[in-house]
């Protein structure tokens, strides 16, 4: 049912102008997807809403956009040169190649998935009786399963942290793990494989033009560190927000668009005063799952993980986990990144990043929390939750299954669609003209005349437009509309006058911006 789910996503995606295979006519570029024209303006929403709910919403917070190529020295000094990489292990008969901590995890989202069938079962049987708490706490077949997960992260990150793989492919054929194409257990050592893509500068050949293409936004963000504190005159703590592409040389890309190649990243860096790193860590925690709720997402939707194996820059980590048709995963990380960056960046440069405290006069490097959400992702997330099949009343009353995308107005591709009742009627078709030129420049409004209503009102609820304003010949005589909001299918009578600041009012991004402030 679940994989249904995520099934009628990806083909609901393509069929109405979403989401397009990359070089579909070549056959595709595997882990490589483009936007269409309801795609792109979906992106152009979320990326807008997260923006402005960091820039506009802090007084602290600048935006930069930095290049996508950067000198090969950061990369050395992030540690992606040295240790970006991935443990990758291959299955000896089917020929396949599998992230190796990811079939770990995979088989513990099998052990957590019993869990929840035991809660489910439980539940059914006490009703309203059930203590969901306190059956996790004391059924004997559930905390069976939670030490078997704690028993295996234990395994699985003393192999990461400590670099001894031969461990990783031990626990892989301790816990039987079998090839998810062919059901082989006959797998290779386990290796590390860097993300990196790499270039050429110019005609310059071998290691002295050697180009990375960026594998994350950060970098840029923490080279500018001076140049934005300096020209914006920000006292700590402040932050720096970006968005843009970073590529990733991922050998097991899947899930659509949720692990790609190539993708687009909503970064900030908030630089603090050492010592008060882990004040602002809680505050971003907050502050992030608040934005997402604001969205309508529902609670049982989301929830935080906190990392078991921290990278080598953090000294705290959590991700806000999205529950996905294909289960809970990443969709934003909170970091807290200590020092590491901008110190390294100091000892190659040469150059000093440091910041003169005036409250307390004296210089230091900042610490950085980071917060990192992937575009691309948010966007899978959006659909996710829009994606609702029901039964409604069709224009003749009767009742009709409709398939609609339920997304946030303020984020909806098109916030309005002009229909004139009949297209043969040039009097109609006029006037529905008319009132989509008056409404263009306020907000994305689309004009329909193709079909019976009844079907362009279920094409305009395909693609989410919240508002639908049918020109009929009451129109021709009182100048006066129907408005038909999707989801609830209500139907209300406005002049036309009325419509710019009706539509606006709802579909303009304030509407969520100012949930942020509550």
């Amino acid at each position: 049912m679940i994989q249904d789910l995520f099934k009628k996503i990806v083909s609901h995606s393509k069929k109405y102008g979403f989401i397009f295979q990359s070089s579909e006519i070549y056959d595709g570029l595997s882990a490589v997807y483009d936007y269409g024209p309801y795609g792109v303006e979906l992106k152009n929403n979320i990326k807008e809403y997260w923006f402005k709910s960091m820039v506009r919403m802090h007084g602290n917070i600048v935006g930069i956009d930095s290049a996508i190529f950067m000198h090969p020295k950061t990369w050395k000094a992030s540690g992606h040169v040295d240790a970006f990489n991935d443990p990758l292990i291959d299955n000896k008969d089917s020929k396949k190649r599998y992230r190796a901590d990811v079939l770990v995890e995979d088989y513990i989202a099998k052990i957590e998935a019993k869990i929840n069938k035991e809660v489910t079962k439980a539940k059914k049987r006490f009703g309203e009786d059930f203590d969901e708490i306190h059956f996790r706490a004391t059924n004997q077949r559930v905390l069976n399963n939670i030490k078997k997960i704690e028993d295996i992260n234990t395994k699985m990150s003393n192999a990461l942290n400590t670099g001894k793989l031969e461990n990783l492919k031990l626990l892989i054929e301790e816990l039987g793990i079998a090839d998810p194409v062919s059901g082989s257990k006959n797998w290779t050592d386990v290796r590390q494989f860097n993300l990196m893509f790499n270039t050429q500068l110019g005609n310059i050949s071998g290691e002295e033009g050697k180009l990375y293409l960026r594998p994350e936004t950060a970098q840029g963000i923490f080279v500018n560190f001076l140049n934005v504190q300096k020209t914006t005159r920000q006292k700590i703590p402040f932050g720096i927000a970006q968005i843009g592409k970073a590529f990733r040389n991922e050998i097991v890309a899947r899930q659509f668009i949720f692990r790609m190649r190539e993708f687009e990243q909503m970064e900030m860096q908030y630089f603090v005063r050492p010592g008060e790193e882990m004040k602002w860590y809680d505050y971003w925690k907050t502050q992030r799952m608040k934005w997402h709720k604001s969205l309508g997402t529902d609670d049982s939707k989301l929830r935080y993980h906190d990392h078991d194996n921290l990278a080598h820059y953090a000294n705290a980590a959590v991700d806000i986990e999205f529950e996905f048709p294909f289960g809970f995963k990443e969709l934003e990380g909170i970091h807290s990144r200590t020092d590491f960056d901008l110190k390294s960046h100091s000892e190659l440069s040469g150059k000093k990043l440091q910041y003169f405290d005036p409250e307390i006069n004296e210089n230091y490097i900042p610490y950085v929390v980071e917060t990192s959400i992937g575009v691309d992702r948010m966007f899978l997330a959006v659909m996710t939750n829009a994606y609702t099949e029901e039964i409604v009343p069709d224009a003749s009353g009767n009742e009709s299954e409709r398939v609609v995308l339920k997304i946030p107005a303020a984020l909806a591709p098109i916030k309005a669609t002009v229909l004139p009742l009949v297209k043969n009627k040039e009097e109609l078709t006029d006037k529905a003209k008319e009132v989509f030129n008056k409404l263009k420049p306020f907000v994305n409004t689309q004009y329909d005349e193709k079909d019976a209503i009844g079907r362009r009102y279920r094409r305009q609820d395909a693609i989410g437009t919240p508002y639908c304003i049918t020109v009929d010949f009451d129109t021709l005589e009182n100048d006066t509309v129907t408005v038909r909001e999707r989801d609830s299918l209500k139907q209300d009578r406005m002049h036309i006058d009325e419509l710019v600041p009706y539509i606006q009012k709802h579909t303009d991004l304030s509407s969520l911006l100012s949930k942020l402030t509550d």
